[in-house]
């Protein structure tokens, strides 16, 4: 089928969630705003995620992946998915499932008047000390960049492809996809999506690497910012 929209869904050490995240996509699939599919990039994980990806991309043509020989980070699994998907639409959400595939569709509501569409997650369903922990790395994100996010650290995002492909990826850039679509002269916006506890599996971010991470993230920022290269063509001959 002709698929307008990619979900890149980046998978370490997520076999306990894996089956339900193929049962929740079935569901979206159907109700989908746009002809979607998933594309699974397994960063490396050491448990049987990898042998469960494979099985559900055998039960569902929707269903494709890329796997890394190892461990690389989350940053570089959403590079990859960035490199791999060839439809003009392309999506993220996390395979822990704390945001819903449906919600989607409420972003791909907006994505015909902007670059970037990201989640906000409403009410949200973290510990005190994440939740806290998220706060203050977006407030001091949103004082280096000035995008005006509220919570871009949300893991739903829909982005224009060709947007999405001129970004160029660091480790911990996926903290600022909506200041490197500014960074292009690109319309960003913010919508508020629905939030659930993780059931299953274990988070892969401390409180420290959610607060120090972000801090040194924001200086590479800084010189990337001052060192961008962004045209636009006039004419062809």
């Amino acid at each position: 089928m002709n698929y307008e929209f990619t979900i890149i869904v980046p998978v370490y050490n997520e076999e306990d969630n894996l089956e339900r995240v193929e049962k929740e996509f079935k569901k979206y699939f159907e109700i989908a705003a746009k002809p979607a599919k998933v594309l699974f990039v397994n960063d490396g994980s050491k448990d049987k995620s990898q042998e469960l990806i494979e099985a559900i991309c055998q039960r569902s043509n929707h269903f494709t992946y890329i796997s890394f020989v190892e461990n690389r980070g989350l940053s570089a699994a959403i590079k990859a998915g960035f490199d791999h998907v060839d439809t003009p639409l392309l999506g993220y959400i996390d395979s822990d499932l704390q945001t819903t595939p449906e919600d989607f569709n409420e972003l791909l509501k907006h994505i015909e008047h902007y670059d970037l569409v990201t989640g906000v997650r409403a009410n949200r369903k973290d510990s005190f000390v994440k939740n806290m922990s998220s706060t203050i790395a977006n407030g001091i994100r949103r004082t280096f960049t000035h995008d005006g996010m509220d919570d871009t650290g949300c893991p739903l995002k829909v982005i224009k492809s060709d947007y999405a492909k001129r970004i160029p990826m660091f480790n911990g850039l996926h903290r600022f996809l909506p200041a490197m679509i500014l960074l292009q002269e690109g319309k960003i916006v913010q919508i508020p999506v629905r939030h659930f506890p993780r059931i299953a599996g274990t988070a892969k971010f401390g409180f420290w690497n959610r607060l120090i991470g972000p801090l040194q993230d924001c200086f590479a920022y800084l010189w990337m910012k001052k060192k961008y290269i962004n045209y636009s063509i006039a004419k062809k001959g």
